[in-house]
């Protein structure tokens, strides 16, 4: 059991707490407005709830579950009419949950606003997959559905959204593929793709699980780490599921995405992970772009082919360590006694953060589960955390590939030898100018006073 919850400057009963929370209007002395009419019907501030709390009657969930009507819904709103109801902790949106509060209090978004999710479902069909099951901890197979019988009054936020768009990338314009009209649309190298776009829903007991620690010490953590925004995650232990505040991920999908889970089509995957600094403004410190833009060439090709390819891009900024860090980090590397070298490009990073990469990638696997994929063609990717992570959750990876020596930025180099000496795949590890002596020894970053300032 999660460790109880406990406040000492008072002897009101749990009950008493939650109803009676912010219940008593305060003098109003400061130069705030006073609250709305639609503020004060509201009542008072609810903190948190009680599994043994009279009235409180989460909608049933069984997770795992294969029949959407028998799982039943996410069921996160604090609405009035939801809040006794609710069997998931934590807000929709992710991150984005504290903008649409902001939108809230400022007004600009009613308190009581109910979506209109009319011609909003899926460009293309979802079938409910075998992998659907427990093998799915950290996003809700189900959460494309905008359609829950008798649930409408619940405010049920869908957490999928499919869609179909045209895309140009300036490296793969004109003259890079022959124009087919289905998935290369024009001598201008547009671009036919399905994506999605998916927030993060996490099954709590398959989160610990996976992280081979215990639900108590996981909700504890997620409790004190998150500066105790989710106090439920204390004091419901009956409501398994939570809304993280964190960012989701997207998939671009070249050709027919019923192939991803036809295994006698051919597969190419690049699963990658967020880097502002590289992915939009081109820093040449890393080799992010250039790999994701590889690896969309290799989708389109395997797509052209006859195959399908995935792109799986997820927000989780320098290595999840945030682009704050990542930055702090930079600033150390380049004036480190020594300069920049791979020896040690993660100790440094260690020293800051505390950990060398929070990504982990135990739970990313989840996507390739929710799209049915049971083997990999092709791996773009030189990550030995990726392909552990895929191959143990019983996927097959057939081939791996690595990014080409040519398309290495100037200054990835401290990267990239870095990478392969803690395990990255690799066919040649003296291919980037080491030397050949297969340690890297003669790579070295730009140093500090090599920037203009």
């Amino acid at each position: 059991m999660p460790p109880v919850a406990t406040n000492t400057a008072a002897k009101s009963s749990p009950q008493e707490k939650i109803e009676k929370s912010n219940g008593t209007k305060e003098m109003n002395t400061s130069n705030q407005p006073e609250q709305t009419q639609e503020e004060q019907d509201r009542g008072g501030v609810i903190l948190t709830t009680y599994p043994n709390q009279s009235n409180i009657h989460p909608v049933p969930l069984q997770w795992g579950l294969l029949d959407p009507e028998k799982r039943g819904p996410i069921v996160a709103s604090r609405a009035p009419n939801c809040i006794r109801r609710r069997n998931a902790i934590g807000a929709h949106g992710g991150s984005y949950s504290v903008y649409h509060a902001l939108s809230v209090a400022s007004g600009a978004i009613p308190i009581n606003h109910h979506p209109d999710y009319t011609n909003c479902q899926p460009t293309w069909t979802v079938k409910a997959k075998e992998q659907w099951d427990s093998r799915i901890v950290s996003l809700d197979p189900f959460g494309y559905k905008l359609d829950w019988p008798d649930m409408s009054e619940l405010q049920i936020r869908p957490t999928i959204a499919i869609t179909r768009a045209h895309m140009r990338v300036p490296e793969l314009g004109k003259g890079v593929f022959k124009v087919d009209g289905s998935v290369v649309l024009n001598e201008d190298g547009e671009l036919q793709v399905s994506k999605g776009a998916v927030e993060p829903v996490w099954w709590l007991p398959g989160v610990a699980s996976r992280f081979g620690v215990g639900e108590s010490t996981l909700r504890r953590a997620l409790f004190e780490d998150t500066g105790g925004m989710y106090p439920e995650l204390i004091t419901r232990p009956d409501l398994k599921v939570f809304l993280p505040p964190i960012g989701g991920l997207s998939i671009y999908i070249f050709g027919n995405p019923d192939d991803l889970s036809n295994p006698a089509k051919k597969l190419t995957v690049r699963v990658h992970d967020e880097c502002n600094g590289s992915d939009v403004f081109g820093s040449d410190i890393c080799t992010c772009r250039p790999y994701l833009i590889h690896g969309i060439k290799l989708c389109v090709e395997e797509a052209q082919q006859g195959g399908v390819g995935l792109i799986v891009y997820f927000r989780k900024e320098g290595r999840a360590l945030g682009e704050v860090t990542k930055y702090l980090v930079y600033n150390a590397r380049k004036r480190q006694e020594g300069g920049d070298q791979p020896s040690t490009y993660f100790t440094r990073t260690e020293s800051v953060a505390g950990v060398k990469d929070a990504r982990f990638q135990a739970l990313m696997p989840d996507i390739l589960h929710w799209l049915g994929i049971k083997k990999i063609d092709r791996m773009v990717s030189m990550s030995n955390m990726k392909y552990d992570a895929i191959v143990n959750a019983g996927i097959p990876i057939l081939e791996r590939v690595e990014i080409p020596a040519d398309l290495l930025p100037a200054d990835s180099r401290v990267e990239i030898e870095a990478k392969i000496a803690d395990g990255y795949y690799s066919t040649a590890l003296d291919k980037f100018e080491n030397g050949g002596d297969g340690n890297a020894s003669g790579v070295k970053g730009r140093v500090w006073d090599d920037v203009v300032h």
